[in-house]
């Protein structure tokens, strides 16, 4: 790795990488001789080299204005940031990573694909490999500070500004714990494992302790913390706040063409255990019916299974989206209408999609349809995230489970 690169940014999933893009075009924009800000959404160049030759050229005068605004691509313009990739195990979010991966090299950043799973030594071969650079960089990035890596690498951490992306909707948790001094616990996390978890706990608690301490600001002590969110949040204890309004991804692409449909949005709380799996299904035919949905964008966490289940019982057509949802969206096409149920695409599409007809629909999810094993903060939780999404429409809970 070059070792010019003064903030370091660590991410695990495609959406953390996305937030990632989306606070260094924020930081650029804001800094002293930064990128300036567009008057109008460009064209978007991939469609052309999509479409060959012939094509990009008859959309050379289209896209002229977009590369006259775009930032400097050349080399080292992006040399102060470096970008760690954290993969997960599962393709999906492989494959989503490896291709934002490639737009964030297009915006000139480097970026460090580091193996830390996969076996017992995985983990400990990429704390060294990543050691001297933690420990040099001026200002670390993080995108889930939930992640016990994340956690484990903020003890080598001397950086004095620490910046917290958004990974979803559990921001506002991760606020919320910190306000009040807690733990940090993921909210559809239960407790579980027996003897041998409380003693990994027991094992884990120092590390942990020393990551609630890292992101508390502490001025005598030089630490400060930045919230990068689209989450309904409020900052606690001098920690700064700036609100991520998709700028990044509106620029880039877009805007859509928009169909006549209403796509659905799926999530993982099937997966994580959180609903259960027949009352998703009867809400999603449900919701199939009323609004005459015919596309279902699927999680990348969701099983083969189980979307297999929902189109026969549908006839919705899915779709794994190759990149997460906000960027696929605005790229289009896409419905006039989006309906999700409670998730982190409430708060972020009404940014990305914003000025382009677009409505995003939210379904509450009914004390009913939780397993027994949720956690018990979890229907709080997802209520929370209803309440407080802006610019989008509620639907009754009851909607779907009648219509079923």
């Amino acid at each position: 790795m070059t070792p010019s690169a003064s903030t370091l940014a660590f991410v695990e999933s495609p959406v953390q990488l996305l937030n990632v893009l989306e606070w260094a075009h924020a930081e650029a924009a804001s800094a002293p001789g930064g990128a300036p800000l567009l008057d109008a959404v460009p064209a978007q160049p991939s469609r052309a080299a999509v479409r060959g030759p012939a094509a990009a050229g008859a959309d050379a005068d289209a896209t002229a204005a977009a590369v006259a605004h775009a930032p400097d691509r050349s080399a080292g313009a992006g040399s102060w940031l470096r970008i760690v990739v954290l993969p997960p195990t599962d393709p999906m979010s492989r494959g989503q990573l490896r291709r934002m991966a490639g737009l964030a090299r297009d915006e000139g950043y480097e970026v460090v694909w580091q193996e830390a799973r996969g076996g017992r030594l995985a983990p400990l071969k990429a704390l060294a490999a990543l050691a001297k650079d933690v420990r040099a960089a001026r200002r670390v990035v993080v995108g889930d500070p939930f992640s016990r890596y994340v956690q484990l690498l903020l003890t080598l951490v001397r950086a004095e500004e620490l910046v917290v992306v958004d990974d979803g909707t559990a921001t506002m948790e991760f606020v919320a714990q910190t306000a009040r001094g807690e733990r940090l616990v993921r909210w559809h996390r239960v407790g579980g494992g027996g003897l041998p978890g409380r003693v990994r706990e027991l094992a884990y608690a120092p590390v942990s302790a020393t990551a609630r301490r890292r992101f508390t600001p502490a001025a005598g002590a030089g630490r400060r913390v930045e919230v990068f969110s689209s989450m309904p949040v409020t900052v606690h204890s001098g920690m700064t706040l700036r609100v991520n309004e998709f700028a990044w991804t509106r620029a880039r692409f877009g805007p859509p063409r928009l169909t006549k449909g209403t796509d659905l949005v799926g999530t993982s709380l099937v997966e994580t255990g959180v609903v259960d799996p027949d009352r998703y299904l009867d809400a999603v035919r449900a919701l199939t019916l009323e609004h005459g949905a015919t596309r279902y964008f699927a999680h990348r966490r969701e099983s083969a299974e189980k979307l297999r289940t929902l189109s026969e019982a549908t006839g919705l057509e899915i779709v794994r989206p190759d990149l997460p949802l906000e960027l696929i969206a605005r790229r289009g096409p896409v419905g006039r209408t989006i309906v999700s149920f409670p998730s982190t695409v409430v708060h972020t599409l009404p940014y990305a999609l914003t000025g382009t007809g677009v409505t995003v629909a939210v379904c509450d999810v009914e004390a009913a349809w939780l397993t027994g094993s949720a956690s018990p903060r979890a229907r709080s939780f997802l209520a929370g995230v209803t309440e407080t999404a802006r610019d989008v429409h509620r639907l009754p809970a009851q909607t779907a489970s009648a219509a079923g």
